[in-house]
């Protein structure tokens, strides 16, 4: 069967050519219940268009500017390096990718940054998102101004942004729980929470799903209040360092963010026989050594290639007002031990 064309839109929608095309390049002078007419058509055919073809005829360039954190956490800069590699390739899709630095956790800067976008040519913006009213602010400003936004990674409540692309992180966060939980079963005793902070909504998704499971499925162990350490690796092993000669009866930790090295460091300077128990986020070169070494017991992973790609598939489907699978900006979340690090 061949594949339907704009012809067949129009003649189900009986409507003209030009008007489908209006629909499908967001011009305007359509009216509302005709644009619906036209997108039922769409659906109705399976009509799905080819963005890059069309592209290429007249000479379309998407201007994309990512904005992610700056600072040591070796996950952002892994993203960082994949953005590298994404921005030459896209190029063949005719998409131009820039990226911005902002500092971690800081809802002004990125805020700022946000604004400056609205200065530059961008159709599109896809951040890593900080909660803050100014944030939620500029998001707006940008939608005003026609620009579409897509969260990566951490997502912003009650925002204007268009989607959303990462792993669910209430769920990551029940199944370090599980993992923890099950690891520690037979001890009694407490369990330490690492935080980058709790002004990013992924750490926050993951210390309450955690905290579910830790509650309802682990009631003899105890739950530390959580330490925010700005996924500095130092301030997490001066911080870690404290709470285990507080608590001598730590016998799990859950690292939800990043500055893992400095986790490995307070471990290695407590010296506690057994060992706490521990699950941390990302396959970084530290966590992969911990892991190896047997440190670490477990490590839940995002794929930052998927999410990156799929974010850039999402951001141009919203510029040209096209329909998006669900299933594009979902990431699952994957579990390694030592026993199956690729």
């Amino acid at each position: 069967m061949s594949r339907p064309t704009v012809h067949d839109v129009a003649r189900v929608a009986n409507v003209s050519l030009s008007t489908v095309d209006r629909v499908l390049n967001g011009r305007d002078g359509v009216r509302a219940a005709t644009q619906e007419r036209v997108r039922a058509a769409m659906k109705q055919l399976g009509y799905e268009r080819d963005l890059m073809a069309a592209n290429l005829s007249r000479k379309r360039i998407y201007k994309i500017r990512f904005v992610i954190p700056d600072g040591p956490n070796s996950f952002m800069r892994n993203l960082a390096a994949e953005l590298e590699t994404q921005a030459r390739i896209a190029l063949r899709d005719r998409t131009e990718i820039s990226v911005s630095l902002v500092p971690p956790f800081d809802g002004r800067a990125l805020g700022a940054e946000l604004r400056r976008t609205r200065e530059t040519e961008a159709d599109g913006v896809v951040m890593v998102a900080t909660e803050s009213a100014e944030v939620r602010q500029a998001v707006s400003e940008l939608r005003a101004a026609g620009i579409q936004v897509v969260t990566l990674i951490s997502d912003l409540s009650a925002s204007a942004r268009g989607h959303f692309v990462g792993i669910d992180n209430v769920s990551a966060g029940r199944t370090a729980a599980g993992l923890l939980g099950r690891f520690c079963a037979g001890r009694p005793g407490r369990i330490a929470i690492v935080a980058g902070s709790m002004l990013v909504r992924d750490h926050v998704e993951r210390r309450l799903g955690f905290e579910q499971v830790m509650h309802s499925e682990f009631p003899e162990l105890k739950l530390l209040p959580p330490i925010e350490s700005g996924d500095e690796a130092a301030r997490v092993d001066r911080l870690l360092t404290d709470q285990l000669r507080e608590h001598p009866d730590i016998i799990g930790i859950y690292s939800l963010g990043g500055g893992n090295r400095g986790l490995r460091d307070a471990l290695d300077r407590a010296g506690a026989d057994p060992r706490p128990m521990v699950v941390v986020h990302e396959l970084t070169d530290q966590s992969r050594v911990a892991l190896q070494d047997g440190m670490f017991d477990a490590v839940l992973q995002q794929d930052i290639r998927k999410e990156v790609t799929s974010a850039l598939v999402i951001i141009r489907n919203l510029i040209e007002a096209m329909p998006i699978d669900a299933e594009t900006g979902r990431i699952h979340t994957e579990i390694f031990l030592r026993d199956n690090l690729p």
